[in-house]
């Protein structure tokens, strides 16, 4: 029996495990809703939720995480 090829989705989870501890660190959270045609939809919790600086973290943190690890991914969406 071959071993299951690794979903974009289960691959996008792992490197947000990885993220996770730094979001912590600063009193919030992230949490992957789904991805869909490489977006990836993700929720900001905690401090992270309310922050001004939010649209950065995801743009310039999450987003480019994200792609430099799995090429697939095209853009990331953070959902209220």
């Amino acid at each position: 029996m071959k071993p299951m090829k690794d979903t974009i989705e289960s691959r996008v989870q792992k490197a947000i495990q990885e993220l996770r501890p730094n979001l912590q660190a600063d009193g919030g959270d992230i949490e992957l809703l789904g991805v869909e045609k490489g977006v990836v939809k993700v929720k900001l919790k905690g401090a992270c939720a309310g922050c001004p600086m939010s649209s950065m973290t995801i743009q310039w943190g999450v987003e480019r995480f994200l792609k430099k690890k799995i090429p697939e991914v095209v853009k990331v969406e953070a959902v209220q």
